[in-house]
């Protein structure tokens, strides 16, 4: 059974960081691209950063140098390192996993889903 669970979530102060971790089970992650993905409130689900299976990587622009994607094939984790967070960045923080070449920042690319681990960034 395929599973992706996220953790390390909560609440920061604007300008802190937060590491995100998403666990998997049921798969490895060798063989799938994987991507992170933020839902706010009454906004669409959009594309955070994702790495492919040659661990190249790609980012939303807006995003770019203050957010890091990597990840442990011996653990089968993806992580998220988010540094100088801001109050924007609040949302909630799901991992996918895809069968795709490359990597992509659009949630039609990806097979499975996490549930989702809430970020809220106060000022």
């Amino acid at each position: 059974q395929v599973q992706l669970v996220e953790s390390g979530g909560g609440s920061v102060q604007a300008g802190g960081s937060l590491r995100l971790s998403c666990a998997a089970t049921g798969f490895s992650y060798s063989t799938y691209s994987l991507g992170w993905f933020r839902q706010a409130p009454g906004k669409e689900r959009e594309g955070v950063a994702c790495i492919a299976r040659d661990g190249s990587t790609d980012y939303a622009s807006s995003l770019k140098g203050r957010f890091t994607i990597s990840k442990d094939g011996v653990k089968n984790t993806l992580y998220l390192q988010m540094n100088s967070l801001k109050p924007e960045d609040t949302a909630m923080y799901y991992c996918a996993a895809g069968l795709g070449a490359g990597c992509a920042m659009r949630a039609s690319f990806y097979n499975y889903w996490g549930q989702g681990t809430q970020v809220t960034v106060s000022s």
